[in-house]
């Protein structure tokens, strides 16, 4: 969802789930992300290139980001998994 929406909606949907999760509560998300402000594969480069010409607010985001932006929202990072295909498996939880 997050790469397929501006990311206003992202902060969104990280400010939701901290104000609607528990204390140990998990937001799980799943999908392409940057590392290091650098695509970790052309694949996903070519995905986010697409993503932007359909829409300049679509795109990759940027895994640190997404991390702070969490952070802010009382979610910490607890496990990434490594998917097919390039993509991450990200679980936070609410702390």
């Amino acid at each position: 969802m997050i790469h397929i929406s501006p990311c206003l909606a992202c902060l969104r949907l990280l400010a939701g789930a901290g104000r609607i999760l528990t204390p140990g509560g998990i937001l799980y998300l799943y999908g392409p992300y940057k590392q290091n402000g650098q695509h970790t594969a052309p694949s996903n480069e070519a995905f986010d290139e697409s993503l932007q010409s359909q829409n300049p607010e679509w795109g990759v985001r940027n895994l640190e980001d997404l991390v702070k932006a969490a952070k802010a929202e009382n979610l910490t990072l607890e496990k990434i998994y490594q998917m097919p295909t390039n993509n991450l498996s990200l679980v936070f939880k609410h702390n």
